[in-house]
């Protein structure tokens, strides 16, 4: 019978840890969570110290008997589940659940998943850290005061079901404040001016300086006058090479990552959204069979901390050593400090378990994306140990006219350290290299090729990316390594924020939303104020900080705005509708009955409806607040089979069809069909009653034709005319033409004549090759000369749809 059972999160992780530990080890997962708030009702005793109460997850019931049954038939249950405070509390949940004593358990914590590490854990456990658990806690039960008590108000004065929460909304601001930014900024002028040199030698080498100073002081290029002033005072003026300035410049090699940096250079690098990169991480963390061995190839993936334990800094250096020699070996192993305040999710930076495991060995055993995780985790933590690059630099100050200095700049790599192996993405698309310089000397003149002036407009400040807006929350200080993927998904899954390109903008929701929770909600809203509270927990784990008491503090103001808020909301909410829309706008009286219009939201964003709805459903949509501009387009030929009104295409959200002219009187609608489909419809008979044609129609699945005489849907696939079954449709096939002609491979006549995505094809129906139109004509042309000819079999090969 087992001595031991150990509990962790992940099953994966589970099989990883059971073959590192012997027979006297039986290893149980938790799956997660076990128990939570429930969903429904805020659970926390607001009277009673702020008390929660817990429940089962659903499900969970089999896996909390299951470890029951373990704990009671062993002597020591070691509780090892991740090492962050969430981690920390799952361990208590499943104590609690499982009525598991106290006194046989031993807390331990794996940063890495091999066997040298979970038997080092195994020799020094220690108990249940209160503090990090009453942290965890506290988080909870602060996200469900504000979410499950502000969403309601929201919900109900919106009129749709919205949530609101104490990071989330933070997020939200920040893209809807950087959005505001965009949208008030007014472009400004400049210009530069940059001269083409030359020098006088052979080889006559160029380069390019730029105009950096006039009379000594920086030169005021707002307008193209004042670049034509320079350029008329420069006619005829030498250039001659007044100083030459060499120097030595080190770059020094990013940090390894941790989870914020992580998720950013995954998505420069990999184009992975948070969500993927922590996925994927927790797979290579937990486990992957190699040739038999399961192996956790990465150390936790959730820190903040940059911190690498010696012998993993040691295994690097053997290794940097004997694949790139001694020169790429610092003096010493490199110290790098948190940015993060406070940082202690976890003990060490995110590296790989062993740098030894080289990203090809590892190839044959990984899915691609495992791979390319796993390459940019192994670069980056192997290029952390190694020395910085150098450059020499050069500055070359070329005066013109005496009073117009132009500047060049230059450097060349002398040593590539670290580059060798890995550079770090960047977030800004512009990259500017720096030119290689000749080796010019003091008092060199040299010649002017071509004044080169260039008009530049300054821009606003970029949208966010998923990376830079967790970059912005960990600078500010708001959440934590284990919630930013979750933060920036949930604002998206929201509806309050978009994606483009890779770009985050807010919706017309999303700016609403922020603007009434910034109105009736500032502390909450405010960046500083959520920072503060991230650091009050901190102090929590640390056990500076009473938990009942900090959550006290946060409710003593929270409550009495709660109330006031239920008062104020309406008027906000309002005021959000309204903002930007002029006056003119909105007075406006609906044409159709009389009433007035008023300020609405959907999905497609704001929009004017008629305060007599349901009744008269008339809208006008409008953009950016003004009425957008909505040209009716008709379909031609196209007439109601209600009322014989014209129809027209109707645009609305993702989906277009045709409505009639006369809506709202007549509601009757189709949908828009291809010319193909129509032209089957025509030509095809029912395969069942023999129908001479057939109903075209369209559904979830694409087009698709009827018979109304059998009552029965043919799909195009089904009558061999297509692939079809395909969400969206897609174009059908046309039907084979049948053409009596000879196939050049069996002799069969006739053939069917199709049309595929390289163009006309013909097919035998009996040995099912097919023969592109250029392969039998010269075919033909072959019969036709000689008899005794044998067609050519190196026909064209083509797919048939």
């Amino acid at each position: 019978m087992p001595k031991y059972l150990v509990i962790v999160e992940s099953p994966a992780k589970a099989k990883t840890i059971g073959r590192y530990l012997g027979k006297d080890y039986v290893v149980q997962a938790s799956v997660g969570h076990v128990r939570d708030l429930p969903p429904r009702k805020l659970a926390v005793d607001v009277e009673h110290g702020f008390q929660p109460t817990y429940q089962l997850i659903k499900g969970k019931g089999e896996v909390v008997e299951r470890i029951r049954d373990a704990a009671q038939k062993t002597d020591v249950i070691y509780l090892a589940t991740d090492p962050d405070r969430e981690g920390e509390a799952i361990a208590w949940h499943v104590v609690e659940s499982a009525d598991i004593d106290e006194q046989k358990t031993r807390r331990v914590s794996f940063h890495e998943i091999t066997k040298a590490a979970i038997q080092e854990a195994i020799r020094h456990p220690r108990g249940l850290d209160r503090h990090l658990i009453d942290a965890q806690q506290a988080r909870r039960v602060l996200d469900r005061l504000v979410g499950y008590q502000i969403s309601p108000l929201l919900s109900k004065n919106l009129r749709r079901a919205l949530s609101a929460g104490r990071v989330q909304s933070v997020a939200l601001r920040l893209v809807v404040d950087r959005e505001r930014e965009i949208r008030a900024f007014v472009p400004e002028e400049y210009w530069t001016l940059d001269a083409r040199l030359k020098r006088r030698t052979k080889e006559q080498e160029q380069f390019v300086a730029r105009l950096s100073a006039v009379k000594g002081k920086k030169p005021a290029l707002g307008k193209q006058e004042d670049v034509d002033r320079i350029i008329e005072a420069l006619k005829g003026a030498t250039y001659t090479v007044t100083r030459v300035k060499k120097g030595t410049r080190r770059q020094n090699p990013s940090p390894p990552f941790v989870t914020s940096t992580m998720q950013a250079e995954a998505g420069r690098k990999l184009r992975f959204s948070p969500r993927k990169t922590m996925t994927v991480a927790q797979q290579l963390y937990e486990g992957i069979d190699l040739s038999g061995e399961r192996v956790g190839l990465i150390t936790y993936m959730r820190t903040d901390s940059t911190h690498v334990a010696p012998e993993a800094q040691q295994e690097a250096r053997e290794y940097i050593d004997r694949r790139w020699g001694r020169e790429f070996l610092p003096a010493n192993p490199p110290v790098y400090r948190s940015k993060v305040a406070l940082a202690q999710e976890a003990h060490e930076a995110i590296r790989p378990t062993s740098v030894m495991r080289d990203p090809d060995t590892l190839r044959a055993h990984l899915t691609p994306d495992q791979t390319r995780l796993y390459t940019l985790i192994w670069q980056r933590f192997v290029a952390s140990q190694m020395k910085p690059a150098l450059f020499d630099t050069l500055t070359v100050d070329i005066t013109a006219a005496q009073d117009y200095l132009f500047r060049a700049t230059g450097q060349v790599m002398t040593f590539p350290g670290f580059t060798i192996l890995y550079t770090e993405g960047r977030d800004d698309e512009k990259d500017e290299k720096a030119q290689p310089l000749p080796p010019l000397v003091e008092g060199e003149v040299v010649d002017l090729v071509k004044l080169l002036p260039e008009q530049h407009f300054t821009e606003p400040p970029p949208r966010y990316t998923e990376p830079t807006l967790i970059k912005a929350l960990e600078q500010n200080g708001v959440g934590r390594p284990s919630t930013y993927a979750a933060i920036v998904g949930v604002i998206q899954e929201r509806g309050y924020v978009d994606k483009d390109k890779g770009r985050l903008f807010p919706t017309d929701l999303g700016m609403i939303v922020c603007d009434v929770l910034v109105d009736t909600f500032a502390n909450i809203m405010d960046v500083g104020y959520t920072a503060t509270m991230e650091e009050q927990l901190d102090k929590v784990a640390a056990g500076d900080l009473d938990y009942v008491g900090m959550l006290s503090d946060f409710y003593r103001d929270f409550s009495p705005r709660l109330s006031e808020a239920k008062e104020e909301m309406p008027e906000a909410v309002e005021q959000a509708l309204r903002q930007g829309i002029s006056p003119e706008v909105g007075q406006r009286i609906c044409p159709e009955c009389g009433k007035p219009l008023t300020v609405k939201i959907s999905e497609a964003g704001r929009f004017m409806g008629c305060t007599g709805y349901p009744e008269c459903r008339y809208t006008l949509h409008l953009e950016e607040g003004q009425p957008a501009a909505v040209v009716e387009q008709y379909a031609e030929g196209e007439t109601c089979e209600v009322c014989g009104g014209r129809m027209k295409i109707v645009t609305h959200g993702k989906s277009r069809f045709l409505g009639c002219e006369h809506y709202p009187r007549c509601k009757h609608t189709r949908p828009i069909l291809s010319d193909q489909i129509k032209e089957l419809a025509a030509t095809t008979a029912c395969p069942q009653c023999g129908r001479s044609s057939l109903e075209p129609q369209k559904g979830r699945y694409g087009e698709y034709l009827y018979c109304p005489d059998c009552q029965v849907n043919y799909s195009l696939s089904k009558l061999g005319l297509g692939r079809g079954g395909r969400k969206g449709g897609g174009q059908a096939a046309a039907p084979a033409e049948v053409v009596d002609v000879a196939c050049p491979e069996c002799g069969h006549r006739p053939m069917e004549k199709r049309v595929g995505r390289y163009g006309p094809y013909y097919r035998c129906t009996e040995c099912k090759k097919n023969i592109s139109e250029k392969k039998m004509a010269a075919a033909q042309q072959n019969a036709a000369s000689s008899q005794d000819s044998t067609p050519s079999d190196e026909g064209e090969s083509h797919d048939a749809t």
